[in-house]
């Protein structure tokens, strides 16, 4: 007894020690402001006071998310100060990447009504079968209005049907200025043909420059990685775990150790806080840029903006934009 006693107290202590480590307070101690960032080499790695916007959803927060009305919102409607957009792929059953965040769009949209069945997948159907769906289905602005609810067939405004990325990268082929980050939602067999796709339109529309992929799927990240090299890639759930730990400890590695361009991460949504100065200084010390989703809290915005965050990823563009530009 006596002797688990003394185990447990030890196990107690190192987990106070190591809560201490990883808590908010001690960490933004360690390191309280940004260092001066190297932006000559990664076009995502931004001067200090000058962290860029990014429309999570495409601006989900203003108009119905991963639809070409809420891009246009941003670009030509509202005029934000947006400098990146953010959307998610899936791979239909004709083999075309669209826009959409979810495993199904029984969330955002009326496909139980038009389907018949709650689930229904994006590979199940085509790209044609798709556009039935309004997208605006679900969408509450900020009042609780709900302006597109109802609407179907030719009601439907024809930027709230289904996207596909080439719409998107179309309409921004003239328009240079705007980055954007793509995350790739299938994983295994599914996964690496929408890798494949993906990177037929970034050659296809000259974007490969322009747009940092992601995925949470392991398989899809390895995929990538030795597939597409050029392609511009943020880190996966592993490389950013490791990665805290390296930050942690100061570990040195060889200047081209890491093959990712970019973390995508929040700050403390799984237990460990990634939203400290001392991490964002380690990531530009090995040419990784720092964005951070998804920040609608314009304390936290400003926050971590202070700490030298490269980005930062917001239902509410105008909000970020506004706490960011004054």
């Amino acid at each position: 007894m006596m002797t688990f006693c003394i185990v447990l107290v030890c196990v107690l202590a190192v987990l106070g020690v190591f809560y201490l480590v990883i808590s908010h307070d001690y960490r933004d101690a360690v390191v309280p402001v940004p260092d001066k960032a190297d932006t000559a080499r990664n076009p995502y790695i931004v001067p200090t006071g000058r962290t860029m916007v990014v429309a999570h959803r495409l601006g989900g927060g203003i108009s119905p998310e991963n639809t070409l009305m809420a891009l246009k919102n941003c670009v030509e409607i509202e005029a934000l100060p947006v400098d990146i957009f953010e959307f998610d792929v899936h791979l239909t059953k004709d083999g075309q990447l669209i826009l959409l965040h979810d495993e199904t769009f029984d969330r955002t949209s009326n496909a139980e009504e038009a389907f018949g069945r709650k689930g229904v997948l994006p590979h199940e159907k085509t790209y044609e079968e798709l556009q039935v769906l309004n997208l605006g289905e679900h969408f509450k602005t900020a009042s609780g209005d709900t302006p597109y609810k109802g609407l179907r067939g030719a009601d439907i405004p024809p930027d709230l049907h289904v996207a596909r990325l080439r719409d998107v990268f179309a309409y921004f082929r003239d328009r240079k200025s705007y980055g954007f980050v793509i995350e790739i939602k299938d994983g295994k067999a599914l996964g690496r043909r929408a890798a494949d796709e993906l990177y037929a339109a970034l050659r296809e529309y000259d974007m490969l420059p322009r747009v940092v992929v992601g995925t949470f799927h392991g398989e899809i990240t390895a995929y990538m990685e030795e597939t597409y090299p050029d392609m511009l890639r943020s880190a996966g759930i592993r490389e950013v775990a490791g990665f805290y730990f390296s930050s942690l400890f100061g570990i040195r590695h060889k200047p081209d150790h890491y093959h990712f361009d970019a973390l995508q991460i929040p700050t403390n949504d799984y237990v460990f806080q990634l939203g400290t100065s001392r991490l964002v200084n380690y990531a530009h010390k090995y040419n990784i840029a720092v964005q951070y989703w998804t920040i609608n809290d314009p304390a936290e915005v400003r926050r971590l903006a202070s700490i030298g965050a490269d980005a930062i990823m917001s239902d509410h563009p105008e909000m970020a934009s506004r706490e960011l530009r004054g």
